[in-house]
């Protein structure tokens, strides 16, 4: 199963200066346990972000140029060899922008973050047709910065 995971504000927002803009732990937790043990594909600038390899996961790094390689953490030039890759069950595509445009259309499920708030930013999440998608809430959250977790799962 190809799956899409990310969180993005009202106004889509994902970055601001190359940092995601603001901190939520719940959030973190659900990214930990939905990807571990599994394969996770990101882009250069999402890796220096996170700056470290994952732990108990494969780490896929998309760049034309850099090369990062330890263990369970590898570098490709091109979306194909990342998914050729891939060798777990689920393979997670975990950003930048660039990126998750490129798997919109390929993806099965997307596990998002909805930030109920407007953040200022300089990258965003792109915008999917909503219709080719069943969306099921699986819990919200209030406080300071409201969010919800929503699963997408494609509908064939």
């Amino acid at each position: 199963m190809l799956a899409l995971i990310a969180a993005y504000a009202q106004n889509r927002t994902i970055g601001a200066e190359g940092v995601i803009p603001w901190h939520i732990p719940g959030e973190q937790r659900r990214f930990r346990w939905l990807t571990t043990g599994q394969t996770v594909i990101m882009g250069r600038r999402t890796f220096i972000e996170i700056g470290r390899p994952l732990p108990n996961r494969t780490t896929i790094i998309l760049s034309r140029t850099k090369t990062y390689q330890t263990p369970n953490c590898f570098t490709v030039r091109s979306l194909e060899e990342a998914l050729e890759r891939a060798a777990t069950r689920h393979t997670f595509i975990a950003g930048g922008a660039a990126l998750y445009t490129a798997t919109l259309e390929m993806v099965e499920k997307m596990f998002l973050t909805e930030i109920h708030a407007t953040v200022p930013g300089d990258t965003f999440f792109p915008t999917f047709p909503e219709s080719d998608f069943r969306r099921k809430v699986v819990a919200s959250f209030s406080g300071e910065l409201p969010y919800t977790y929503v699963t997408y799962t494609r509908i064939r």
